[in-house]
Parts: structure tokens; C-alpha cells; sequence
């Protein structure tokens, strides 16, 4: 059978990735599993690149920042008094941060970057914001997705308990 990637197929990816100077950011220890056809599981340009290969073809991407984690953003930035957070705070912790002004939906995750005497700085921008990722990943398994992983917009692995998918 010579299934390829193609729009509502489950894909199952070995991954790495690299900046561009070849440092490895992310070693992909798990495979990446996504449902392929626009459903915003993957990056776009990758899903492209993917777009009619075979299992065991390979691809390798280069992504701008725009089109990996966006790029860096100043204003996700903040500095609040030490005294609003736990005693226990090490700088890496993370915190979610009530949703943007019109944006009711979307909670930021802060990183602590850095604990001062009495301020603490919290990073809302993803670690890998502002940076160009080279993405290279092999077609592992290809297979037709549910009639049901089509209408969520997402892959369903065997022990997701159903509730937690609406």
C-alpha cells in the first residue's frame, strides 16, 4: 500500500530541530503525531512540505520566526512585586496570565526569567519566539483519521478520555 500525506490523515513524525547554527533545540525524544490538512497542529510550512510524501521520505524546513513561535515580543514583558508571588519561586517557573485586552480566550503563559529583590520578570513570549528553527522530520506512519479526529480538528489517542477533548 502506497498511502501519502494528504488532507485528514493522521501523521505520525521523527523530529528534530536545530537553530540555524545547527544547535540542537529541540532532540524530538517522542514522535510527533498531528492531523494533517490545515487544523493548526503543525506549522504550515511544514504541513506544505509534507503535503504527498511516503513513509520513510524526510524533509528538512528552515522557519522564520514569523512562521515558527513569532517574533520576539517586548511588550510580553513585565515586572511585578515579589511579594504576588509564592515563597517558593525559581526562576523557570510559569504562570498563566489572564487574557489580552478583546481577547478573551487567550491565556499567556509567563516564564520567570529572572527574580529580583523585591520584582519578579515574567516572560510571556514563547522560549523559541524570535528565532529561526530548522525543522527536519521522517514520515513514520500515515493513516486515515476518524470520522470523529476530523470533526474535533484533532488527533485522538487511545487514552484520552473523552471529555477532555470539547
Amino acid at each position: 500500500m502506497n498511502t501519502l500525506v494528504a488532507k485528514n490523515s493522521v501523521i505520525t513524525l521523527d523530529y528534530h530541530v536545530t537553530d540555524p547554527d545547527g544547535e540542537v533545540v529541540d532532540e524530538g525524544r517522542e514522535p510527533l503525531v498531528y492531523l494533517h490538512g490545515g487544523y493548526d497542529d503543525i506549522f504550515p510550512r511544514i504541513e506544505e512540505e509534507l503535503q504527498g510524501k511516503k513513509v520513510g521520505e524526510s524533509i528538512k524546513v528552515k522557519l522564520q520566526p514569523d512562521e515558527a513561535f513569532g517574533e520576539y515580543d517586548a511588550e510580553m514583558v513585565q515586572v511585578e512585586p515579589r511579594k504576588d508571588f509564592p515563597k517558593e519561586l525559581q526562576v523557570g517557573m510559569q504562570f498563566e496570565g489572564g487574557p489580552e485586552e478583546g481577547d478573551e480566550d487567550d491565556f499567556v503563559i509567563y516564564r520567570v526569567t529572572e527574580i529580583a529583590d523585591d520584582k519578579v520578570v515574567l516572560d510571556g513570549n514563547h522560549p523559541l519566539a524570535g528565532m529561526a528553527l530548522v525543522f527536519t522530520c521522517t514520515v513514520t506512519s500515515i493513516r486515515p483519521a476518524s470520522e470523529e479526529e476530523v470533526e474535533h480538528g484533532h488527533v485522538h489517542h487511545p487514552d484520552d478520555d473523552e471529555e477532555s477533548c470539547h
